[in-house]
């Protein structure tokens, strides 16, 4: 049975914990480098940016996140976790380096300016209730990454291989598709690196 893991310095990580559960799948909170042995994928939840990376530093886990996903184990990033995997970002220095797009932080507004909106997301819904709060969004994609979802002309989901991101919060809803989406994408990959 697979297993996805959820970083577990700082943010949303309950209700992600929460929703992959309502997949079917086992989650663990991920507090120790230790741990990324046991999971198959592993998601970075919303919260703030730069405290996690602070965090990630603190807890060693910044090398090791970027082996994680060397191994070719998929990583899913929402809202902070976006801009964490992110290789560059707009006005500071970028963290985990996985995918290949610029984004910018808090690039809605602050928290005041958070807002839902039915968005299309390929391969996932037509209608998904995207939660977005104090929201990055991405800036440019390189040519190996493929905009999944746009608001307002602006991309806000997006996937690179086994990487995936969202500018949302899909675990603040009961809709769980785009972490079934996520789900499948593990199922996957955990049979391709077992052939």
């Amino acid at each position: 049975m697979n297993t996805i893991g959820v970083l577990a310095l700082q943010g949303a990580v309950r209700e992600h914990i929460r929703s992959i559960q309502d997949c079917g799948v086992y989650a663990i909170e991920i507090k120790h480098v230790e741990q990324l042995e046991e999971i198959d994928g592993i998601i970075l939840p919303g919260g703030e940016s730069t405290t996690m990376r602070r965090l990630i530093d603190s807890y060693g886990f910044l090398t090791a996140l970027q082996e994680f996903g060397k191994q070719g184990k998929p990583v899913f990033g929402t809202c902070a976790g976006l801009i964490l995997m992110a290789n560059e970002i707009d006005g500071e220095n970028a963290h985990l380096g996985l995918m290949d797009m610029k984004v910018a932080r808090n690039a809605f507004g602050r928290q005041v300016a958070s807002f839902e909106v039915d968005l299309e997301i390929n391969y996932v819904a037509e209608d998904f209730n995207a939660v977005f709060i104090r929201a990055p969004y991405i800036v440019e994609v390189g040519t190996d990454v493929e905009e999944l979802a746009t608001y307002d002309g602006r991309i806000v989901a997006a996937q690179q291989g086994h990487y995936l991101c969202t500018a949302f919060h899909p675990e603040l809803t009961d809709d769980n598709r785009i972490i079934e989406y996520f789900v499948e994408m593990v199922n996957k990959s955990k049979q391709s690196l077992a052939s």
